[in-house]
């Protein structure tokens, strides 16, 4: 009987994360049991070590937290709870690593392959399928030397299919809102081939429901060999994310896991511009200079590039994910941000545009300019936001300067700006980054951030960056 691997992706709505429960119920036991033996080979074991209290279900757990990036505690505590309950893939996730791949000789030895388009799903029109195929797989194509060529009758090397429920391979799909898709690692037969679940509602743009691009060049990573990665922005992350087709750019752990096994793209010239390949930022870097915090209802939230942290009380360890995720139409690598108390709303700031949201909602009627604040019209970018709690104004910062805005009468505060080093002691370097927290002013200027009393300007102590944004690493 010929083995073979398959990969199941899960769906993952957007605004993914969620609150823990705050206590771990017996059927929460059981849940957590059953998902460390589906997805990190759990087994019943006993012997000696059994015997000494060395638990198969701690050791497990460790590794779970490990590979997702969780504080290594061996039990069963909220952020382990809530990360296994997420909606996710349902291949095992035994290999700690960035990319992985099958092992063994599970690629293709030629670099010319065929697809085939069986079907097609009624979602979208056939010209809207052909061009999400065909341009999911020139993700691949752009960054190695394989080609694809498509064909219209007989067996292609990777044949595409949407079907529902028992669909012919023994992996039977689960109706919708269950499993998106799954793919066959390289080899003869149905090695290779990608079937989608014609249950799903599947787009072409919209972040209303799945886009076929992005499902498909995830499973087409797995039709060439690539298993799945533990960087949460890696394609080959084991749960879907919205991105936008039109920017979409492979990042850079996809590029190294494809070019391990069949080496980059000889027909590149060196010498033209191409687009950066995107690396997931590390919280323990203590060199990151963070992009924008803010606060949203009781949780802080940390940007750096396409993506964010957000870290809520009940959390030991802050959760990563994309913007995108939680704000579809949000913009990424933005200049600044802050919570307004006044109107319940987040503003994110990028160039001469600000978004707004209310929750998970985009506010109606942005983004708009930033004269909309009252701000001049020479100002190109704000640096950092904040909204003071007490004072319920606004501070924007703008490079050597910063501005007050009254959030009541929405209007700028007369007598502004101001310098910031008039009223912040011992800043004499960029402002960055800026929220409040606790009854504390906190202003970042790179990779430190300087903790104010806001009212009588008094300097306490100068951070890492990274002093709430809580290394995982352990």
């Amino acid at each position: 009987m010929r083995s073979f691997s398959v990969y199941i992706v899960v769906t993952l709505t957007a605004a993914v994360c969620c609150v823990p429960a705050p206590e771990v119920t017996v059927k929460d036991e059981g849940f957590a049991e059953s998902y460390l033996k589906k997805f990190f080979n759990l087994t019943e074991e006993s012997g000696p070590g059994v015997r000494r209290g060395i638990s198969p279900v701690t050791k497990k757990l460790s590794e779970m937290q490990r590979f997702f990036g969780l504080q290594i505690t061996g039990t069963l505590d909220a952020d382990t709870l809530a990360m296994m309950k997420k909606p996710r893939c349902g291949v095992p996730d035994g290999k700690i690593a960035r990319f992985s791949t099958f092992g063994g000789n599970l690629k293709w030895e030629k670099n010319s392959l065929t697809y085939r388009i069986v079907n097609y799903t009624p979602d979208m029109s056939a010209t809207e399928v052909d061009n999400s195929i065909e341009k999911a797989l020139q993700v691949w194509a752009k960054v190695t030397p394989l080609r694809f060529t498509r064909i219209y009758s007989g067996t292609a090397d990777i044949m595409i299919s949407f079907g529902r429920r028992a669909h012919g391979d023994y992996y039977p799909f689960d109706g919708p809102d269950g499993t998106l898709a799954h793919a066959f690692a390289p080899a003869s037969g149905i090695g290779g081939d990608a079937h989608f679940d014609d249950d799903e509602s599947f787009t072409f743009r919209s972040n209303s429901g799945y886009v076929l691009f992005m499902v498909a060049a995830h499973e087409f990573g797995h039709s060439l060999g690539l298993s799945h990665s533990d960087d949460p922005g890696a394609l080959m992350y084991p749960v879907y994310s919205y991105r936008n087709p039109e920017t979409f750019v492979l990042p850079r752990d996809d590029i190294n896991g494809i070019q391990s096994l069949y080496g980059p793209n000889p027909d590149i010239n060196p010498h033209e511009p191409k687009p950066t390949a995107p690396t997931t930022p590390d919280a323990c870097d203590s060199t990151m200079v963070l992009d924008a915090v803010t606060t949203l209802r009781g949780e802080m939230i940390f940007f750096k590039d396409s993506f964010m942290w957000r870290s809520y009380p009940q959390s030991n360890t802050p959760q990563q994910t994309l913007i995108t995720n939680f704000w579809p139409s949000a913009p990424v690598n933005i200049d600044a941000a802050y919570e307004s108390r006044q109107s319940d709303n987040i503003f994110l700031f990028k160039g001469r545009k600000v978004w707004a949201f209310t929750g998970y909602r985009a506010v109606p009627g942005y983004p708009k300019k930033l004269n909309t604040f009252g701000l001049p019209r020479s100002v190109r970018k704000v640096d950092a936001a904040l909204y003071d709690v007490e004072s319920r104004k606004t501070l924007f910062f703008v490079g050597d300067y910063y501005y007050s805005y009254d959030e009541a009468r929405r209007t700028m505060d007369r007598g502004f700006p101001k310098r910031v080093d008039e009223t912040f002691s011992g800043l004499t370097s960029k402002v960055t980054a800026a929220f409040q927290y606790r009854g504390f002013t906190y202003i970042y200027s790179g990779p430190y951030m300087f903790e104010y009393n806001l009212r009588t300007g008094r300097l306490f102590r100068v951070l890492r960056n990274s002093y709430y944004l809580r290394c995982t690493n352990f």
